[in-house]
């Protein structure tokens, strides 16, 4: 998917498709033109959301394991515990992003 721009008689607009859908629909003998909006992104910028995403996965599993951390006599209360402390130091890791933490 890309973000194309179309223009025609100097209006534009951005449409959300492939480029052959809006050739298509839009072809450039009715007078319409085409553009490719999409950005590529960078490593950097790539790396940067892959690190975003891993930290709303801990701090989902974090949450998940709010209440279960709170019982005292729950089976896994050990185990849930280390859990905890691998998924709170996990992005300080060598291991972060790629390798999350399992229970």
């Amino acid at each position: 998917m890309a973000d194309i721009k179309i223009t025609k008689d100097g209006v534009s607009n951005i449409i959300v498709g492939k480029m052959s859908f809006a050739q298509e629909a839009y072809p450039t003998s009715a007078g319409y033109s085409h553009e490719d909006l999409t950005v590529e992104k960078t490593e950097e910028e790539l790396l940067s959301m892959t690190k975003i995403h891993a930290r709303e996965w801990r701090d989902s599993e974090l949450y998940k394991t709010d209440s279960l951390s709170l019982l005292t006599d729950h089976p896994q209360k050990t185990q849930i515990a280390a859990y905890r402390v691998k998924l709170r130091d996990w992005p300080s890791t060598s291991d972060f992003p790629d390798t999350k933490p399992t229970l």
